[in-house]
């Protein structure tokens, strides 16, 4: 059997095989609160190795899109350890990605309609996903952010570690801290959005800053065996870019190395496009240079690649080494049993996209799943 399909430890998480259930914003979580849907979606993708929930936001100000779920109120942390619970009893491990928008949200979503906050106050040329007040959804413009004061970040500090320690109260085997497509983190780490002129602006070691005080929060708070983080190195989601990712990237695995992580996720490419994608001029980013950069500084987590993966592709990735866990995301919405259709080579159902984003059970847990396979 291939070593995709095995069993292996991620940090201090036992897992049944390489397989890796991508997060995935679905819009289903109204209130900011997970409820019996949610239960059942993931209970029926825990023979994934690894669930990673949808993005999920660690305070109010962090929401960004409408009917996501939180890490902050007692509903939602109810809510969420019932999917914990549900995917244990059937034998799978799940993390939480903890997730700030920064900027690509709207004052609708946020505390008393203020303004998002970023690293900037520039407007990102981006949507978000509001509910109209008929009950249907809509894609609309981002808000004008507001730049967050230098005395406000050491509360964000607070926010994601208080968020990790509400995560593994409510069951959840690790949290992975979400630094990619142009969320919050992402927006200070790459200077074509960090404008700022204070410790967290200007060289990559201020732009990086942030980052790594959150992870060091998040490690202290929970252990670093069960905490990761996500990357997007060259992704231009939220109208994100970077001048020298190769460099900058380089700085945060090279930062990340000192902790002994779980995993550390990265998205190769555009998300959910173009693989060789390139930022402007840039030339194209090269990923076995930047583990080669993550191990040489004494890195030791599990290294999980992202996007566009099919079953040979992810194979090959972990027999020559390349990957020790490969996420996938489409394919684990119309398949609920992908494991055992990739380990067999079955035929995948085909994802209905009209039903990605908000809606009821149409699309969401409704997908067939095969017969046992001997």
């Amino acid at each position: 059997m291939a070593k995709l399909f095995e069993p292996t430890k991620v940090g201090d998480i036992s897992v049944k095989n390489r397989i890796v259930m991508a997060p995935l914003t679905r819009n289903r979580s109204r209130g900011a609160i997970p409820n019996d849907l949610n239960v059942e979606y993931y209970r029926q993708r825990a023979t994934a190795g690894l669930i990673i929930t949808e993005a999920t936001a660690i305070t109010h100000q962090g929401q960004g899109y409408a009917n996501v779920p939180g890490l902050y109120s007692k509903e939602a942390l109810e809510g969420w350890k019932r999917v914990t619970d549900a995917v244990h009893a059937s034998g799978g491990k799940i993390v939480v990605q903890m997730w700030h928008v920064g900027r690509i949200s709207h004052t609708t979503l946020q505390p008393n309609d203020g303004k998002p906050v970023s690293s900037t106050n520039r407007v990102a040329k981006a949507k978000t996903y509001l509910v109209n007040a008929d009950g249907t959804g809509s894609f609309a413009d981002t808000s004008e952010p507001r730049a967050l004061e230098t005395a406000e970040i050491p509360g964000i500090i607070e926010d994601y570690r208080k968020a990790a320690r509400a995560a593994i109260d409510a069951g959840f085997d690790g949290v992975e801290i979400h630094g990619a497509n142009g969320y919050l983190l992402d927006q200070f780490i790459r200077d074509g959005v960090n404008d700022r002129t204070d410790a967290y602006g200007g060289s990559i070691e201020n732009r990086t800053r942030l980052t790594f005080e959150v992870v060091d929060a998040v490690v202290k708070e929970i252990g670093a065996s069960r905490t990761a983080i996500r990357i997007s190195p060259v992704t231009s989601s939220g109208e994100s870019y970077d001048s020298n990712p190769q460099a900058t990237f380089a700085n945060v695995v090279e930062g990340l190395a000192k902790y002994d992580l779980a995993y550390i996720h990265v998205i190769e490419g555009q998300t959910g496009g173009d693989r060789d994608y390139k930022q402007g001029d840039n030339p194209a980013f090269d990923y076995k240079a930047l583990r080669q950069t993550y191990e040489k500084a004494g890195g030791k987590a599990d290294w999980m690649v992202n996007n566009g993966y099919d079953r040979d592709l992810a194979i090959e990735a972990v027999e020559s080494g390349r990957a020790d866990l490969v996420a996938f995301g489409k394919p684990f919405i119309a398949n609920p049993d992908l494991v055992e259709r990739l380990v067999h080579n079955l035929p995948l159902n085909t994802p209905d996209q009209s039903t990605f984003y908000g809606g009821t059970s149409k699309g969401y847990i409704d997908y067939p799943i095969l017969e046992k396979v001997a």
